[in-house]
């Protein structure tokens, strides 16, 4: 028992020497300081920094421990990280201040290493003791079985009003899909970030959300959400034929959680260092960098290699991922929406639309829209004004097809040998006279030839 106390009382010696050197070393305490706290002498000092200079840490500590020590790292790498997590990156956290110096100033330490040196020189909190137990829940197997759709209001950029960041991530990789900033978070913001994910990967199979008001309906305080969602997001989902999972507790997103802890420690900073003062860089910064970054450091292997996205061909998603308002066609051929009068131009479908019951479309760009039984009449701007029409995608993809191997300018080898149209021989037709015109009624008889 006695020597198990000496060790422990000569491991504790050793870590209160190497903590108040390091500080030394890192600048926090002077070295004459240093020797007060240690109880030693300014002249006994000097030969522990000497020692330290030439030897490293291993001088410092007590060698009859036994242990393994580490590697020697010079006072000037010490002094130098020190300096950089102080003056450059003071607001990284010790990850990804760690993955910056070794791949921009090729500094060669281990991660644990690093951690435990700023922490002893004061330049980093020590982290708080984890809470109790919990079992984690499992990934899903494949890709597009679940997609977590969350908002984080922070403070992203300095000197600017918050925004909240609204991100998509795959639940059995981890990978960010969607990435984007908004005002506030909320309908259009949900069928934007929905909208993105369908088009690029497909449709998936369930939505794992918080009980916002956009997501569902609560009419008793500090009760559940109504059994019956009918909400817009809620239509739309039930129309793409995606199941809506409602989390009862933040905890319940543990995952989505998690990955916004990591984000608000990195793309705040990110875009500080790379002086992006707006929402609009902000936003194409997360396209081009760090959207690719965060799932090339984070993305996780699946459980199997195959996907649940499904493409969704010749469906308007811009229809179905859209706030719908039902209206009725005024005599003027005009529909009255929020203050706006929105005028149905003439199409060749209909001479009018009048009395008739139409939709009214909030897009997630902020623009309007009126359909008929499901088909686009028109677009409009958030001004009510008039857009031009698009095409169809399903007319611009039948333009564009042709049959491979078929030059464009073929003439179908049917109509090469087509003969000429044969004419009923009970009728002959003749040439009008000079002062007959073409349109005019013309004789008819039996025999042209007995025309006298």
């Amino acid at each position: 028992m006695e020597k198990i106390e000496r060790r422990v009382q000569r491991e504790a010696r050793a870590m209160t020497r190497r903590e108040v050197i390091t500080k030394a070393i890192a600048g926090e305490l002077s070295w004459v300081q240093a020797a007060q706290v240690l109880g030693i002498t300014a002249r006994h000092m000097r030969r522990i920094r000497r020692g330290y200079e030439r030897w490293g840490m291993s001088a410092v500590m007590d060698q009859r421990g036994g242990r393994p020590r580490r590697k020697r790292i010079s006072v000037g790498t010490i002094e130098m990280l020190c300096r950089l997590k102080r003056d450059i990156y003071a607001d990284f956290s010790v990850r990804h201040f760690f993955e910056q110096v070794s791949e921009k100033h090729q500094v060669r330490v281990s991660y644990n290493w690093l951690r435990l040196m700023l922490q002893e020189a004061g330049v980093v909190e020590r982290e708080p003791a984890r809470g109790q137990y919990r079992r984690r829940r499992e990934r899903r197997p494949l890709v597009g079985m679940l997609v977590h759709l969350d908002a984080s209001t922070h403070e992203w950029i300095a000197g600017l009003a918050m925004q909240d960041l609204v991100v998509a991530l795959d639940d059995a990789d981890g990978r960010m899909l969607y990435a984007r900033f908004f005002a506030q978070e909320g309908t259009a913001s949900t069928f934007a970030a929905l909208e993105s994910v369908v088009r690029r990967y497909g449709r998936f199979c369930e939505l794992y959300t918080d009980r916002g008001s956009h997501f569902c309906t609560t009419r008793d305080a500090g009760a559940g959400p109504d059994a019956e969602l009918n909400g817009q997001v809620s239509q739309a989902l039930r129309a793409l034929g995606i199941g809506q999972i409602l989390a009862r507790s933040p905890q319940a997103r543990g995952r989505s959680e998690r990955a916004f802890g990591t984000i608000q420690g990195r793309l705040p900073q990110e875009l500080r260092l790379n002086r992006i003062t707006n929402y609009a860089d902000a936003n194409r910064y997360l396209e081009e960098h760090f959207i690719t970054d965060f799932n090339r450091r984070f993305t996780v292997q699946p459980a199997q290699k195959q996907s649940a996205f499904t493409k969704l061909p010749g469906i308007e998603l811009d229809l179905v991922l859209s706030a719908k308002h039902q209206r009725i066609v005024r005599n003027d051929n005009t529909v009255v929406f929020h203050n706006l009068i929105l005028q149905l131009p003439a199409t060749r479908q209909r001479i009018h639309f009048v009395r008739c019951p139409v939709t009214v479309h909030q897009f997630s760009n902020a623009t309007l829209g009126l359909s008929y039984q499901g088909r686009l009449l028109a677009r409009y701007d958030s001004s009510g004004g008039l857009l031009p029409a698009r095409p169809a995608p399903n007319k611009v993809r039948a333009a564009g097809a042709q049959r491979p191997g078929r030059p464009k300018n073929a003439v179908p080898a049917a109509a090469m040998h087509r003969t000429a149209r044969t004419q009923n021989p009970h009728f002959f037709a003749r040439t009008p006279k000079p002062d007959e015109s073409a349109g005019e009624k013309m004789s008819l008889t039996t025999n042209p030839q007995t025309q006298p």
